[in-house]
């Protein structure tokens, strides 16, 4: 006021230059000040996601977590959790960095002004922590089932999505309703909870604010009037006594961001566990049970087996099964008792029972997807390839493969030796056709191309594709995109080409091709990939008769050796040999439940004591 009321434009002129001067150092200072500090919680999030993806997918644990559901929503525990932990994490750091700046600060100030206020400021902010955690102790809970049941909701949507034509079909639209609405009803109820606990905690909460205002006024009014201090004391007080205040009650002013944050934490706590280095939640199995062994092969003249002696590999042998009881995953039920088998290149085995009986179960334990029970699983690999070994029943990750390098291993093992698996219902990759053909044998690849410029560009390197190769072995050759071509009018799915805009065009591919040309595409996939041993899980389910003889001798002729399961007659002329699984009635296991005969055996479904 002095510098305009005294007319003075020189020196006003000089305040005003100083005022710009500290505006352009400023502005940039805090916009900068706020962009590193998000931009530090964004390559936290990113390393933190990265990790946990790389625990998620490796061994298979998103497999055991969905089969045994053993976490609820672990899409949104990556997602939005691991979001919130960064962010709120980084925010409560640097809001504790500025109060403790902030405490130093001004703690001489008040203490030399009048001890005793300092003593009332730790009374009354300890009181109001202690009062705040009593009022707010539901908090944590009622934040943590709030995140499940708006993720339970959410995931009920994306069902719904995922599964739309067959809802239609059904006509179960008002099913749907109901069925989200109660959903909704659920996260609903929590969050009024939610709110009533909140409120209470406000009722406190700003009468603790509000008093702070007269409270340090109070303290030191009587030595104002008994002439002790001046006036203006007691403002510098109330200054201090309100900064210092702010900065021991953190936890009052902050206790809903702390609940809210504290059940993202119980939650990711969870799921870290889970992933835990002993894995030991993800495999429950009784004492007595060993666990199922998987080993590789070599086709040279000898290589080491997982003990050290020498194994030697027969010419023409695929697969060997030697004394395997298979349990289910859980409830310990006894699946196949004793089965040993061998089987060699071009010996077709037909896998047949009743319903139940374990005869997918099989193919996951081949696939190394159940691991209870006992037996060995030898698989005989394409020349030259060196043995791998994967004790499945055991929680410690292989040792074949470098440091850091564990992700997926066995599926990589599995497809490096050339073993190849086609469910019943094909997984469609988010992607182009192209990558629909080329997964998963080419999908690093893919991933990797020049075409793909924010990924060859992405500047966190724990952000780049993870390298699952163990090097053992080669993959073949990725496809032209003229061999591509070739496999699609193979499996006489040519059509679909000018259809969809060729091969770059992406699409929801579970939704705009039907099951059955998505079967078709699958046995593209594994044509491509030229495998020693595939295994078919009812993989020509929804083809007619005449598809299904056209796949079954293309992939014959390719020289492919191959394990089917079905309850079709008419796949017996595909293969040579039938292996009838019945359910088994015995608690003990003892009695053999299974049967295998060669197909060219007259009358062989009235001859088996077990044809359904």
């Amino acid at each position: 006021m002095g510098v305009t009321e005294d007319k003075d434009q020189e020196q006003f002129t000089k305040q005003l230059l100083y005022y710009l001067g500290g505006f352009a150092v400023g502005v940039p200072f805090f916009v900068l000040r706020d962009y590193a500090r998000e931009t530090l919680s964004l390559r936290w999030r990113s390393w933190m996601t990265s990790y946990y993806m790389k625990r998620y997918f490796k061994n298979r644990t998103f497999y055991k977590i969905q089969s045994q559901s053993l976490i609820d929503n672990p899409d949104q525990r990556i997602n939005d959790d691991l979001s919130a932990f960064t962010g709120t994490a980084l925010a409560f750091s640097l809001t504790l960095l500025n109060a403790v700046v902030d405490l130093v600060s001004f703690s001489n100030i008040l203490y030399g002004i009048y001890p005793p206020l300092f003593v009332v400021l730790i009374v009354y902010s300890l009181g109001g922590t202690a009062i705040s955690v009593f009022l707010g102790k539901s908090l944590v809970n009622l934040n943590f089932m709030q995140e499940k049941k708006e993720a339970d909701f959410r995931y009920g949507l994306v069902r719904v999505r995922e599964n739309a034509e067959s809802i239609a079909f059904y006509g179960g639209e008002e099913n749907e309703l109901q069925l989200l609405l109660d959903r909704f009803r659920r996260a609903y109820q929590n969050l009024s909870e939610l709110l009533i606990a909140s409120r209470n905690l406000e009722f406190f909460t700003n009468g603790y604010r509000y008093l702070i205002q007269i409270l340090p006024a109070a303290v030191v009014a009587p030595m104002f009037f008994a002439g002790k201090i001046e006036f203006g004391v007691i403002n510098q007080s109330v200054s201090a006594f309100n900064h210092i205040l702010s900065d021991f009650s953190l936890i009052v002013f902050q206790f809903q961001s702390i609940s809210a944050f504290s059940a993202v934490i119980d939650r990711l706590g969870e799921f870290d566990d889970l992933l835990g280095e002993n894995g030991s939640s993800l495999s429950p199995r009784r004492d007595s049970i060993d666990g199922i062994n998987i080993s590789f092969k070599s086709g040279s003249p000898s290589v080491l087996s997982s003990n050290g002696s020498q194994m030697q590999s027969e010419p023409g042998i695929v697969l060997e099964i030697c004394d395997l009881t298979l349990l289910t995953p859980r409830g310990g039920n006894i699946l196949i008792t004793d089965f040993n088998m061998e089987l060699k290149d071009k010996d077709h085995l037909l896998v047949m029972g009743p319903s139940g009986c374990g005869k997918t179960s099989l193919l996951r334990a081949l696939a190394g997807l159940w691991t209870s029970g006992t037996g060995d699983i030898i698989y005989h690999a394409r020349d030259s390839r060196q043995l791998q070994t994967a004790t499945l029943g055991s929680n410690e990750p292989s040792n074949i493969k470098p440091e850091g390098e564990e992700l997926l291993q066995s599926s990589k093992q599995r497809r490096d030796n050339g073993i190849f698996f086609v469910p019943q219902r094909p997984y469609m990759v988010l992607g182009t056709l192209r990558q629909q053909l080329l997964y998963p044998t080419w999908t690093a690849n893919i991933h990797q191309s020049p075409t793909n410029d924010a990924q060859s560009k992405a500047p966190l390197s724990f952000l780049s594709e993870v390298s699952t190769s163990d090097g053992v072995g080669a993959k073949p050759e990725m496809p032209s995109t003229d061999e591509l071509i070739r496999v699609l009018e193979v499996v006489r799915l040519g059509y679909i080409l000018p259809r969809f805009n060729g091969m770059d065009s992406v699409h929801d591919w579970a939704s705009v091709l039907s099951l059955g040309e998505q079967q078709r595409l699958a046995f593209a996939r594994l044509l491509l990939a030229k495998p020693t041993l595939v295994l078919l899980d009812e993989s020509t389910s929804a083809l007619d008769d005449t598809n299904e003889v056209h796949l079954y001798s293309q992939i014959e002729a390719a020289g492919i050796t191959y394990i089917s399961v079905g309850h079709r007659k008419t796949l017996h002329r595909f293969h040579n040999k039938v292996l009838y699984i019945s359910k088994s009635d015995s608690a003990t296991g003892s009695l053999r439940n299974w049967e295998l005969k060669p197909t060219d055996q007259k009358s062989i479904e009235e001859s088996s004591p077990f044809a359904s």
